[in-house]
């Protein structure tokens, strides 16, 4: 395997791994947002979402 290669298996794993944060942190949102509405009586129609 050359150095190049390694270096964007690397780089894809990076990414990859930050793709999966910048999920949970997003399904994390939605759900306090959802939760919130939900305390507040508003509906997703509602809240526009």
């Amino acid at each position: 395997m050359s150095e190049e290669t390694s270096k964007n298996l690397s780089r894809e794993e990076r990414l990859a791994a930050k793709l999966r944060e910048n999920l949970r942190r997003r399904k994390a949102q939605g759900r306090a947002i959802d939760s919130e509405s939900r305390d507040n009586g508003v509906s997703k129609d509602d809240a526009g979402g």
